[in-house]
């Protein structure tokens, strides 16, 4: 029974879909072409205000050495006093708003795992409320705009690569938005652009035989053997990319009534018993895997690239996050997705969704702290002083560094609080992003040598991919979606890797000459990046606005401006749960020493990336109702579209619910004890039941 537990969390790990990119925004500089004042320097240099400390930081010092073998992570100890004050930005909101209440279930943070987490939790029949600190719904997933000459420009700030959103799919956000029964409108492509020192070449999703014609033309005379290495990479993960299919993330919850809702892919893990054998694999660096079977230099670059929007190229990268491209991108249905209205879309989809189910979204509303009684979160208290109470559970969506100041410590609390504070806030991270938002006049503009909106710019392939001085990102969404701008202009979002140094931007003062000349120096490589797609970008300005660290700090809510969390794959991380005891499973737990206190989002299980954020709150929104209402949700669910009918548990979750049933919610979620111990009858805590909400959850 273990090894058949371990195998369906692998099995739903592998669902792990293709991250997407963060990013944020800084004020506004109106002109048509701006030249940096200083050259372009080299990540080896510091600038002249970076002091003998900061020079020997060892975050600062591992960019001396990018080259290609190196992983980047970046640690902090929140447990320290800042040395800078935070820049605030006007846009922003000033956290005041907020009224006092009581509900069953409070979200902290309106990202795609908290309003996922919120929206379920009110299907489920909980009464909910969403407290966004930001005046934009969304997390890192929020659009904004700016008036020039009469005309809106509108930008997205974060994730710009999405795959299944057009059609039902294993993507976990679009399964959630059937589930909620809401629908959003995207325009699809079916390509990402690659520049590189070898020239221009189109990665062309949903087609096998073009990924081999892209290989024979790129490799050369090695294009039969990169073929034949790919080949032999896809059979060795065959397994383990099938079981994406087998179970969903959605399937899963962190109490014994996992049993009972991953019990449908009993028949997959039956006929494919390798399953057990290959569940470390699923965790473990995908590297090992590549070197064993990958030599082509082009093909090895490749895979790094699809890796690295989980933060990390293959190595450093977890196997699963493979598993799904080599599953779903060379199917003929696959595509890339631009909601139609911008990225914001997606948190206005979850919102009309959670509010559908009697749910409640507030912005503007800070959370100062998360009140403990007993050891157990029984509320928060806003930024205005407000309380609002939590009759059965707290979730937060804020990042682990973020979450641990909520909770001050205090004099005689429990030894596990401590240790969880402590190990969380030092958790690894991802460094932090820069971006450049341009608003270009297209009159006269011929983009027919590209096909699609979304590409990737790399400077040299021997230095690191997370070398934010190599890597960056460019998207034209306004290609296909003709509402982010005037007729006859486009708007580009360019972002770097996430691996730039905070060190040297937390001491500048946003506004001063030396901010804004520091700024331009960064950005120039994302400039030069577009140039090389469109050559007089510079000439086309409209305007030009550069989003720095601190900026992305502020707008995204993300502590130093980090992409997110970065614990290397084949370790197992700090607080990860019994999986961690035995895998190498690189992901925190959902749950935490304090009882009725849950986190979601991109920092714990299953990682980084929109569809991974999503799931996790959907797996804390299963993890806090009853087992019984799980099963119903996923029987609901299967019978939407054929794509879903593997979601359903079938006879064999009807068996081993009784068995489950009466220990769903875990002890620590529960308002009350246990009735009579195991397999007693759960309340009936569904959506149909119009008196839920006056109701114990047991």
């Amino acid at each position: 029974m273990i090894g058949r537990r371990f195998s369906l969390a692998a099995a739903a790990l592998s669902a792990t879909l293709l991250s997407t990119s963060c990013s944020a925004f800084a004020p506004v500089h109106h002109h048509h072409r701006f030249v940096s004042s200083t050259l372009l320097r080299s990540t080896i240099e510091e600038t002249s205000t970076t002091t003998e400390t900061e020079a020997s930081n060892k975050n600062v010092a591992q960019t001396q050495d990018t080259s290609r073998s190196k992983v980047m992570t970046f640690s902090y100890d929140m447990s320290l006093e800042p040395a800078y004050e935070k820049p605030t930005y006007p846009g922003t909101g000033n956290g005041l708003s907020g009224e006092a209440g009581e509900y069953d279930i409070i979200v902290i943070g309106s990202g795609m795992g908290g309003l996922s987490c919120a929206a379920l939790s009110a299907k489920y029949g909980s009464r909910v409320i969403c407290l966004e600190s930001h005046i934009k719904v969304g997390g890192s997933a929020h659009t904004f705009s700016r008036m020039h000459d009469g005309g809106k420009y509108s930008f997205e700030v974060g994730p710009s690569i999405f795959e299944g959103l057009d059609r039902p799919s294993l993507n976990p956000l679009r399964m959630i938005f059937d589930i909620l029964e809401e629908t959003m409108p995207v325009k699809t492509y079916k390509g990402l652009g690659y520049w590189t020192p070898t020239g221009y070449w189109r990665f062309p999703i949903g087609s096998r035989e073009g990924f081999r014609n892209l290989l024979m033309e790129q490799c050369g005379e090695d294009g039969p053997k990169a073929i034949a290495e790919w080949d032999a990479l896809r059979e060795r993960l065959r397994t383990l990319g099938g079981s994406t299919t087998a179970v969903a993330l959605l399937n899963l919850r962190q109490d014994a009534g996992f049993l009972a809702t991953t019990a449908g892919s009993l028949p997959f893990v039956l006929t494919h018993p390798d399953v057990f054998g290959d569940l470390p694999l699923t965790f473990d660096d995908l590297s090992k895997t590549v070197d064993q079977f990958v030599t082509v230099p082009f093909l090895r670059n490749f895979i790094d690239t699809m890796c690295i929007f989980c933060g990390f190229p293959a190595k450093g990268a977890m196997t699963a996050h493979l598993l799904y491209i080599l599953e779903r991108f060379f199917e003929e249905s696959a595509a890339f997705s631009v909601p139609i209205g911008g990225t914001c879309e997606l948190g206005n989809t979850l919102q009309r969704g959670l509010e559908k189910h009697g749910g409640k979204l507030q912005l503007n509303s800070h959370v100062e702290e998360i009140l403990i009684e007993n050891g157990r979160a029984v509320g928060v208290r806003l930024k205005n002083g407000n309380i609002v109470k939590a009759r059965k559970a707290v979730v937060s969506n804020a990042t682990p560094f973020d979450t641990v100041k909520l909770m001050p410590a205090t004099e005689g609390e429990p030894k596990g609080l401590t240790k969880w504070r402590n190990e969380m806030g030092k958790l690894p991270r991802h460094g932090a992003i820069s971006h450049l938002f341009l608003a270009i006049d297209a009159t006269g503009l011929d983009l027919s040598h590209i096909d699609d909106p979304a590409h990737l710019v790399v400077q040299d392939w021997d230095r690191s991919l997370q070398d934010s001085q190599n890597l960056c990102s460019f998207f034209i969404p306004s290609i296909l979606d003709k509402t982010l701008c005037p007729p006859g202009k486009h708007v580009i979002h360019v972002y770097s890797s996430g691996g730039e140094p905070y060190e040297p931007w937390e001491k500048l003062t946003p506004g001063s000459e030396e901010y804004e000349a520091y700024k331009k120096e960064r950005v120039e490589v994302l400039f030069r990046a577009v140039e090389r797609c469109i050559p007089d970008v510079r000439d086309r300005l409209e305007f030009s606005i550069i989003g720095s660290p601190l900026a992305h700090e502020a707008f995204l809510r993300r502590d130093r401006g980090t992409y997110g969390m970065a614990w290397a794959a084949g370790s197992s991380a700090p607080q990860s749960g019994l999986l961690g005891s035995v895998l190498p499973f690189p992901f925190p737990n959902l749950k935490t020493p304090v009882d009725a206190l849950l986190r979601c989002g991109d920092s714990c299980f299953p990682g980084i990336g929109t569809p991974s954020a999503a799931a996790s709150g959907a797996i804390a929104a299963n993890t806090m109702t009853n087992v019984d209402n799980h099963l119903k949700l996923l029987s609901e669910a299967s019978k939407k579209d054929p794509m879903y009918k593997f979601l359903d548990a079938g006879i064999m979750g009807q068996v081993y619910k009784p068995l489950v049933q009466g220990f769903t919610p875990s002890p620590e979620l529960r308002v009350d004890q246990y009735v009579s111990g195991a397999g007693v009858a759960p309340v009936d805590y569904t959506a149909t039941d119009p008196n839920v909400s006056d109701r114990i959850d047991l």
